[in-house]
């Protein structure tokens, strides 16, 4: 199974924002921090808020902050949100699954109980176990601020 690049940079935001909750971390920030395309992070955040992970506020002094308390966000509710598509074969898709071997694979049965493993394992963390560690996560983020570091 892989992770699309959105839910990557949607986990990364989550924690950049969780290790700053006294201030309002910027898009432009975050993107710069992490060395990724600030029109991508956009989309990413637009869509964290509108889950209710993120709370967004324009102008001089806006910025980003979490929505809810980092212990209430589950990953695996995080990489559902982010992720629709969980398909891993043409198998699991509702429509325009032509397998000849459906009515009996036991293919489809071991991917079907391994995904949801896999997510099972993730609901058992949430943001606030991935930000244990805040003064060395915070320390390797400030050695990215290199200008030439945000794409755009």
């Amino acid at each position: 199974m892989r992770l699309t690049v959105y839910t990557d940079f949607s986990l990364r935001t989550l924690m950049y924002i969780a290790l700053n909750p006294e201030r309002r971390p910027t898009i432009a920030e975050i993107a710069q921090r992490y060395r990724i395309s600030k029109n991508h992070l956009m989309k990413v955040v637009y869509d964290l808020g509108r889950a209710g992970y993120l709370e967004t506020t324009r102008g001089r002094n806006g910025g980003l902050r979490l929505g809810c308390d980092p212990h209430e966000i589950r990953l695996g509710d995080v990489v559902r949100t982010t992720e629709p598509d969980m398909a891993l074969v043409p198998c699991f898709e509702l429509t325009g699954n032509d397998c000849a071997l459906l009515p009996e694979c036991k293919l489809r049965t071991a991917l079907q109980q391994a995904s949801a493993a896999f997510l099972e394992v993730l609901d058992s963390y949430t943001l606030a176990d991935l930000v244990s560690n805040p003064g060395q996560l915070r320390a390797l983020l400030a050695e990215n601020t290199e200008p030439e570091a945000a794409a755009g």
